[in-house]
């Protein structure tokens, strides 16, 4: 029956990848080289480009501000001429839209009554679906807009009505102002030009909180020195501030160099984090591609009780409806997954790593002084959790200006300890200096196991976990003993999987690595080696991070090695690290997290192995509720928590989803 139901939740898991696109909306930035006021030539290369963007499967792309005319034509926007070629050329593109799976948004000049507006027009399959004009006109230093376009506010009552609801074109009516939102089946989008996104209020701002998930700005911002990163930084600032997917493109190098030069700025941002930005200065047609996660992107709004609807803002939602395409583009993304969401870039390693330290370092501070305990109690066994544990109680005595000698370590051999990892618990310990207790559990355990009439050949789960609750019952009882505060060593992932003994090492007075995804210990532990400790406690730090995660419950083999390895029984962290994040953090299906997974390990696990881990994970997961819900206090250190009082209030019956 279980090989049938794995076969069957594989083949499920397998079909549903390949129908969807599990809530990715592929988007394009796009900047064609451009002949400033030559509309025909400008044509040409926005249809190129369309035509690129249909062959990568883009459902969305975005070319920058005036795009047909170029942004530098000056008094030449006062030319029936060049508004007539604009006009013309914003037919031609829309007329070659049509039957094709694809939205585009394309700059151009348009007069409406007697004001020539600064526009975005909306076309799919052959219409313009929308047109939005430009709000904020710059008209400082190197900027004179107001001289040629009127700002769209004026197209819009003081009320916030619609003063000009739709406009003529070609024959029909389209809608027209600033209040437009567009939906597709699967999404909402809404536009900002520009300068739009350098005011105090941008309008992105209020078509987020109207319901926009993804914000385009055509641009056409020019370049000088520093302002490249400074735009970088409110883009992706914005994109975090209302939870949308931004993306951003600017005029290029074909642009008159008469007294600025344009660069070709292309970002696709998501939510504070940068997903794509092209090469400036480009002398060719190019776009930047990625996908935007909608589902995650309304996780975050759906948790965020202050991003609420503004019931008195007046917008119009616009009905977009493309051809649907009929392939789903699911196996080959533009957007990458990290193989762990919770570690840091590279460039960010000091910053990232301090910052864990300060936490761990900071909590169990007030928590020593708060409870007036003489020591800190701990197990130390060799391994990655405890080791971490140790670290952080050696650096909080330091920060409190204790005696080291007040953290006491407790290495406990017992029927599974191999020499390996006592020696270098009792080296490790010995090198920072603290108090070392030693006290061997084997005959406690034989004891006990006797007494409760268990035999002791028979390794299940009664004679691990006999040990690990004497271990505890040893650790509590050393508190009383020295006044002291017992300090708990395991780590989130072991939490999320439930890989502890109730009332064993589930339980401490404070735990410390509570907030820790195993990934994160192993990360910390090596930072610890390489920068804050000296070259022989650095070298027993290193072979702590080589030795194999164990509990260490189960017997030695004739060398003396460990036999008992907890990846080979639960599956490896890492995978179960990036299962946590994604289903803690954003709440997504199985399915698409496996999806996320073969993309990210594609050259570490197979199909099969993802999937599976994956059923262990979700299974366990949902059954070891019971533990988390009584875990002692610890502080919460990255993005989730498995915290009963504050990320994660569930059940402990519940059945698992």
């Amino acid at each position: 029956m279980c090989v049938f139901f794995y076969t069957f939740v594989r083949f499920l898991t397998y079909i549903y990848v390949m129908k969807t696109n599990f809530g990715f909306i592929r988007v394009a930035a796009a900047v064609p080289t451009i002949h400033v006021a030559d509309c025909a030539f400008n044509v040409k290369q926005v249809k190129e480009l369309i035509s690129e963007a249909l062959e990568e499967g883009v459902e969305v792309i975005c070319f920058p501000e005036l795009t047909v005319t170029g942004y530098t034509c000056a008094d030449l926007f006062f030319t029936q001429q060049l508004q007539y070629d604009a006009l013309q050329a914003m037919e031609q593109i829309c007329q070659f839209t049509r039957e094709k799976p694809i939205i585009v948004l394309v700059g151009a000049p348009l007069k409406v009554d007697n004001n020539l507006y600064n526009c975005a027009f909306v076309m799919t399959d052959g219409e313009v679906v929308g047109v939005v004009p430009k709000i904020n006109l710059p008209n400082t230093a190197e900027f004179y807009e107001k001289r040629w376009f009127t700002s769209g506010r004026a197209v819009r009552e003081h009320d916030g009505t619609p003063r000009i609801p739709t406009i003529e074109l070609w024959g029909g009516d389209v809608p027209f102002g600033t209040d437009l939102l567009f939906m597709t089946r699967d999404y909402c989008f809404g536009i900002e030009i520009c300068e739009d996104l350098w005011s105090p209020l941008p309008p992105s701002t209020q078509l987020a909180i109207q319901g926009a998930e993804l914000i385009f700005n055509l641009s056409s911002s020019n370049c000088l020195t520093g302002k490249h990163a400074y735009r970088r930084q409110m883009i992706t600032q914005q994109s975090a501030r209302v939870h949308c997917g931004y993306i951003y493109t600017s005029s290029g190098v074909g642009e008159s160099t008469t007294d600025v030069v344009f660069s070709g700025s292309t970002y696709i941002a998501e939510n504070g984090e940068l997903l794509e930005q092209g090469e400036r200065f480009r002398r060719d047609n190019y776009m930047v591609v990625s996908e935007i996660d909608i589902e995650r992107l309304r996780t975050d709004r759906q948790r965020n009780t202050n991003f609420t609807k503004d019931q008195h803002g007046h917008y119009r939602k616009i009905n977009v409806a493309p051809i649907e395409r009929s392939v789903s583009f699911t196996e080959s993304t533009h957007r990458s997954f990290s193989m762990f969401p919770f570690l840091p870039d590279k460039q960010e390693t000091v910053s990232y790593a301090t910052d864990v330290l300060s936490i761990q370092t900071s909590a169990l501070a007030r928590r020593w002084e708060h409870t007036h305990a003489e020591t800190v109690v701990l197990g130390v066994s060799g391994g990655l959790d405890s080791t971490l544990a140790l670290l952080v109680a050696v650096l909080t005595a330091d920060k409190l200006g204790y005696d080291r000698e007040r953290v006491v370590g407790v290495t406990m051999p017992g029927f599974g300890t191999s020499d390996r990892t006592y020696q270098n618990a009792l080296t490790l310990m010995e090198q920072l200096g603290i108090t070392i207790q030693e006290i061997s559990i084997r005959e406690m355990a034989t004891l006990h196991l006797q007494d409760i009439g268990h035999d002791l050949e028979t390794h299940d789960v009664t004679y691990e976990n006999a040990q690990a609750r004497i271990r505890t019952l040893v650790l509590m009882d050393l508190a009383n003993k020295f006044n002291g505060l017992v300090l708990g060593t395991g780590d989130m992932s072991e939490l999320a999987l439930g890989w502890c003994t109730y009332s064993g090492d589930q339980m401490s007075m404070y735990g410390v690595n509570a907030g820790i995804p195993k990934t994160l210990v192993r990360f910390m532990v090596r930072f610890a080696a390489e920068n804050l400790f000296d070259e022989q406690t650095r070298r027993v730090l290193i072979d702590v991070i080589d030795t194999p995660v164990s509990p260490e419950l189960l017997p030695t083999d004739d060398k003396g090695e460990i036999v008992q390895k907890t990846e080979d029984k639960v599956g490896p962290y890492d995978l179960h690290d990036f299962f946590m994040y994604y289903y803690l953090r954003y709440g997504f299906t199985r399915e698409k997290i496996a999806y996320m997974a073969l993309q990210a390990f594609e050259d570490k696990y197979s199909e099969d192995e993802v999937v599976k881990w994956l059923n262990v994970f979700m299974h366990r997961f949902f059954t070891q509720q019971f533990k988390r819900s009584c875990m002692p206090d610890g502080p919460k250190v990255v993005s989730v928590s498995l915290s009963p009082r504050g990320d994660l209030r569930m059940p402990s019956d519940i059945c698992e989803i």
